[in-house]
């Protein structure tokens, strides 16, 4: 399976902004459709997967109490230290 990850690109001059689907190789857009100005500049954007579950690092490689951060029960107040408990 060959898949592209998809950028996102705003535009500096008029504020256009556009999603490509692109190799990894290719050159970054530079012009941009909307006003033709060379103005692209490609923005930073999260990933739309998350690892989780058994196999990754979050259970493998951590031992004790801080084994199982992703199953936290915040809303009890538990998890000392854990950015959800608001501490």
């Amino acid at each position: 399976m060959n898949t592209m990850p998809m950028y996102q690109y705003e535009c500096t001059h008029c504020g256009h902004q556009l999603a490509k689907l692109q190799k990894m190789s290719d050159a970054p857009l530079v012009d941009c459709p909307a006003c033709s100005q060379a103005a692209l500049k490609k923005l930073l954007s999260a990933p739309g997967f998350r690892l989780k579950g058994g196999g990754w690092y979050e259970t493998d490689f951590k031992t004790g109490t801080k084994k199982n951060l992703a199953s936290c029960d915040s809303a009890q107040g538990g998890c000392k230290g854990c950015p959800a408990a608001g501490e």
